[in-house]
């Protein structure tokens, strides 16, 4: 990982940033080591408090991935209730009743099939435009 003297430590965005490992860190630790100004050496308390600071962000960066699998799953087993269920969509502006007929997860999000009273089906409604389940 090359890394530019003009880039800021802040500049990174949050994207770029969430994806830097413990290796990554390592290596950033040694350049710092090896490039520190031998007249005004860098205190150890310093090192180990960004270790710990990196040991937390990591940790917290696990945290939030095992909650968002968690909030997936959680997602997926509230649709299966709603099989045979009748609700009211929210869509284009309008009402839209509906029986949930088929629930497909494949692309991470359970995206629900209504059948109308008119027998016509409603494909890819998610979650959140239910209004009503009745």
């Amino acid at each position: 990982m090359a890394i530019s003297p003009s880039s800021a430590v802040g500049s990174a965005p949050l994207s770029q940033s969430a994806n830097i490992g413990i290796q990554d860190f390592l290596k950033i630790l040694t350049a710092q080591l090896n490039n520190q100004d031998p007249l005004k050496p860098v205190d150890n308390q310093e090192f180990v408090a960004q270790i710990a600071q990196f040991a937390t962000l990591e940790q917290s960066r696990q945290l939030n991935e095992k909650i968002e699998g968690l909030l997936s799953v959680q997602s997926s087993m509230q649709s299966i209730g709603l099989l045979g269920k009748t609700v009211d969509v929210g869509q284009g502006g309008g009402l839209l009743t509906g029986r949930v007929t088929a629930i497909d997860v494949s692309s991470g999000a359970p995206m629900l099939t209504l059948t109308t009273p008119a027998n016509t089906f409603l494909n890819n409604i998610n979650m959140s435009q239910i209004i009503n389940i009745r």
